[in-house]
């Protein structure tokens, strides 16, 4: 029996085993008995919801004869559209990447289909199906690589987007090669990606890069800000809308250089900044999503004020500064993590405000996950960050138990997401601290870097 009958053949068998006509295997698959017909006698081709009706009627999970379905009814000299986009769906739904990329394969050379694969790919990707949509990307960006074309760019920033996760490294390859494609998206799409590309580079403390991109976002929204402006009266109602109010972009750009500034410590300019996204009052529109955004970043550079007084050596910022956060969840984390750097730094003592806090660190310490506006990815660097701070903290007061207990939580945490900056920086912090460690604690140091060198394989 040749491969391209495999899935009629099987069929009738079942229907020999269990002597089943026709008229009984389409009251089972609960299908029209002409379609169970004209495919029994080879007059007609099935589609994909046929098929997972038949399959799972004779006993096996749907998707398993997807193989033999691409083989036998989509290997075709003129493609069928109408039964590949179903195909592809439910392809997706399955996580069955594989057969995705072979349909994808017989298309490469039909540059017709590069806008049906790029539609579906949108669908997929809006319904979460990010590693499906991604193979669809990929083929309709080496199809248009030579055109420079706008859609070409949009698959490059879907492809980013989809490869945004937990590990350092991927996240830093996916935004060098997004970075060359960002000014190709069109006007607002431009907007959300600089932000993008700037939040990634954030998360991994390359401030110049941070800079780069949070200046092109303010540039580039202040000239949709006035546009949107010219234009208000004309603007039609279907028009293309931004994610975010266009003020906010650029106040966001503000708030991104006012932190790479702090991260220089260069405090006079972190100032400025937050004194431009503090005043908003040229902002004029009264619409709920616009007070709401105000009302963020006139509070963000209320503690923003806070956090780079203190770490230019400001103490007399810290009451203020801790009985604001104290009724603000969100942001007791990212508030310790700058007390505990100053306190390093200038060599406060901040022993009461962690006693304070002792609860929300003991929660960190175990879940290191915080119900928050910002996003996991940021809590997440922000946690490792707030270890090794805490570390140096306990470990300079000669509290060794908790010091090399914050530092193996910011060793393993660096670890998993592959951050090789704070791997290198809690190895140096150990060295230092060795000879205050007791066996068990140097047989663990040594249990987790071998953990490092496996990855490093």
């Amino acid at each position: 029996m040749s491969n391209t009958t495999t899935i009629l053949a099987e069929l009738m068998k079942y229907m020999k085993e269990k002597k089943l006509g026709v008229s009984d295997l389409a009251r089972a698959c609960n299908m029209n008995p002409g379609t169970i017909s004209g495919f029994v006698n080879g007059n007609r081709k099935l589609s994909v919801y046929q098929l997972d009706r038949i399959t799972e009627t004779m006993g096996h999970p749907i998707g398993y004869y997807y193989e033999h379905y691409i083989s036998e009814y989509l290997a075709d000299a003129d493609p069928n559209w109408r039964r590949m986009s179903p195909f592809l769906e439910s392809c997706a739904k399955l996580n069955k990447l594989d057969c995705i990329q072979q349909v994808v394969n017989m298309l490469l050379d039909k540059l017709g289909y590069a806008n049906p694969l790029f539609e579906l790919a949108e669908k997929l990707f809006e319904d979460g199906l990010y590693e499906a949509a991604a193979i669809l990307y990929e083929n309709v960006a080496l199809s248009e690589n030579k055109q420079h074309s706008e859609r070409l760019a949009l698959c490059q920033y879907r492809l980013f987007q989809s490869r945004q996760g937990d590990n350092q490294e991927k996240n830093y390859e996916a935004a060098v090669q997004f970075g060359t494609y960002v000014d190709r998206l069109d006007e607002l799409d431009q907007l959300d990606g600089l932000k993008a590309l700037a939040n990634t580079y954030r998360s991994l403390r390359k401030w110049d890069k941070v800079e780069l991109f949070a200046k092109a976002l303010g540039e580039k929204a202040e000239i949709q800000y006035k546009l949107s402006k010219q234009q208000h009266r004309a603007k039609k109602e279907n028009s293309k809308q931004p994610s975010f109010p266009l003020f906010a972009y650029w106040a966001f750009s503000h708030l991104l250089r006012m932190q790479a500034c702090g991260e220089r410590r260069d405090y006079e300019q972190a100032f400025y900044h937050i004194k431009k996204y503090a005043n908003l009052s040229w902002v004029t529109d009264t619409d709920e999503e616009t007070l709401k955004w105000k009302k963020n970043y006139e509070d963000w550079a209320v503690v923003n004020m806070y956090v780079n007084k203190l770490l230019s050596g400001d103490r007399n910022v810290l009451p203020d500064y801790v009985a604001y956060i104290s009724s603000r969840k969100d942001e007791v984390l990212p508030a310790l993590d700058n007390i505990l750097e100053a306190a390093n730094r200038y060599h406060f003592d901040v022993d009461d405000i962690l006693k304070q806090f002792e609860a929300d660190i003991s929660s960190y310490l175990e879940q290191q996950k915080v119900e928050s506006f910002y996003t996991q990815r940021f809590i997440t660097e922000r946690f490792i960050h707030f270890s090794k701070e805490l570390s140096a903290y306990y470990l300079t007061k000669g509290k060794f138990t908790d010091g090399f207990k914050f530092l193996f939580s910011c060793l393993e945490k660096s670890t998993l997401i592959n951050n090789k900056s704070y791997i290198i920086k809690c190895m140096s912090l150990f060295e230092s601290y060795h000879d205050y460690a007791s066996s068990d604690t140097k047989k663990a140091y040594k249990n987790i870097i071998n953990e490092v060198n496996k990855d490093e394989v």
